[in-house]
Parts: structure tokens; C-alpha cells; sequence
């Protein structure tokens, strides 16, 4: 048995059946666009995180700055 008992050769006749359904072409577009939002995603993470690291260094700028002002 496989995943879920379901079997390989289940597997394989869903498989068809999808492929008869949808056929190649479409499956592999949608396979392109099920990429290209993940990295689209992956990339919009990357930014946040980016932006979130500039607003800690900047806001530790300040509270350095104010505190040498406060010790003069």
C-alpha cells in the first residue's frame, strides 16, 4: 500500500485520468504559473524580510543618536 492506502497502480490511473481530463498542455502551463507564484512569493518574502532589517538598523541609528544627545 501506498500513501493513504492508496496504491501505485491507483496513482497511475488517476494520473491518466487527470492527463485525459486536462491534457499535457494544460497541466504544464499550470505547472509554469504554480511556479512563477511561488517565486513571486518567495521574492516578496525576501524584500519584507530585507525591509525589516533596514527598519531595525535605522530605528538603532536613532536610539544611538538620542542617546548621545542626551549624554551631552
Amino acid at each position: 500500500m501506498g500513501v493513504g492506502g492508496i496504491g501505485i497502480w491507483q496513482l497511475l490511473i488517476i494520473l491518466l485520468i487527470v492527463f485525459m481530463l486536462f491534457g499535457t498542455k494544460k497541466l504544464r502551463n499550470l505547472g509554469s504559473d504554480l511556479g512563477g507564484a511561488l517565486k513571486g512569493f518567495k521574492s516578496a518574502m525576501k524584500d519584507e524580510d530585507s525591509e525589516d532589517q533596514a527598519t531595525e538598523q535605522e530605528e538603532e541609528a536613532s536610539e544611538v543618536a538620542a542617546e548621545k544627545v542626551e549624554s551631552k
